[in-house]
Order: C-alpha cells, then sequence, then structure tokens
C-alpha cells in the first residue's frame, strides 16, 4: 500500500490532462494552461494573418517561478512585413503585444520574415542563451529552487 501522500499524487497525475508543450504553427490550437501565450498567439494571429506563426514559452530556461510566462520567442512570417525595415516589423509586434510587454511578459525574442524569406529559410534560430538569471547558473540555482 502506498503512503497517503504518494496515493493523493498518483491520483493527480494520472488525472491530469496530457497537453502538446511542442511550438506549433497557426494550424494548432492554444493551450487553456497558459493564458499569455495564448494571448500572444490571437493578438498575432488577428493582427498579422501570418502564413508561420511560433510562440515559444522559453521561461522555463530562466530564473522564474515554475509556471511563469516570462520569457517567450515569436517567430512569425506576414505579408505586413512586406517593404518594413526588420526594425520597423519588430516595432509593430511591439505595439501588438504592448499590453502583455507592460505586465506579465519580461523578454520577448522576435524572428519576423515576409512570407518569401520564410519559404527561403524556415527554418527558427536557436533560442538565446541567459545571461543573467538561467536556472542552470550555480549562482542562481538556489534562488530558483526557492521561487518553485
Amino acid at each position: 500500500m502506498l503512503p497517503t501522500g504518494l496515493l493523493v499524487l498518483r491520483h493527480a497525475l494520472l488525472r491530469r490532462p496530457c497537453l502538446p508543450r511542442a511550438p506549433y504553427s497557426v494550424q494548432g490550437g492554444p493551450s487553456m494552461e497558459k493564458p499569455v501565450e495564448a494571448r500572444i498567439r490571437a493578438k498575432l494571429e488577428q493582427a498579422l494573418a501570418p502564413v508561420h506563426l511560433e510562440v515559444i514559452d522559453d521561461s522555463h530556461m530562466h530564473a522564474v517561478p515554475r509556471g511563469s510566462e516570462t520569457h517567450f520567442r515569436v517567430v512569425v512570417a506576414s505579408g505586413r512585413f512586406e517593404g518594413l525595415s526588420l526594425i520597423h516589423r519588430h516595432r509593430l509586434v511591439n505595439d501588438i503585444l504592448q499590453e502583455e510587454l507592460a505586465g506579465p511578459v519580461h523578454a520577448l525574442s522576435i524572428q519576423a520574415k515576409t512570407p518569401q524569406q520564410w519559404e527561403k529559410n524556415p527554418k527558427p534560430p536557436q533560442p538565446p542563451r541567459c545571461l543573467g538569471g538561467s536556472k542552470h547558473d550555480p549562482h542562481v540555482a538556489g534562488k530558483a529552487e526557492k521561487m518553485a
């Protein structure tokens, strides 16, 4: 017989829904577990009508409490970027997400391409290394454990 604590944990794990965690394109559905990610996705889909969109939550790679939605990467290809410089594309995305950037989102990495640029090079970049608060940094590890 399992101790009561383990029985409760086992029961909770068995009842937990299995939801996809990988990034997905516009064809996928938003996760109800991640309201900030879902809001970012919905706003970008509505404003940019992208041919490709990935909203990737990289918060788990940083020294933030478990479940935080604070660090994101956005990979977006949209016809709205035609004729815009890279800085103007980023400003457009930042304007669309100004509410999230003023609130829960601490860091946002943006890759904004036209559909033609996306067709030529559809590989999204690797996430940037965290230089100031990675939970893998021994100086921060204790802090991250306390916040979890």
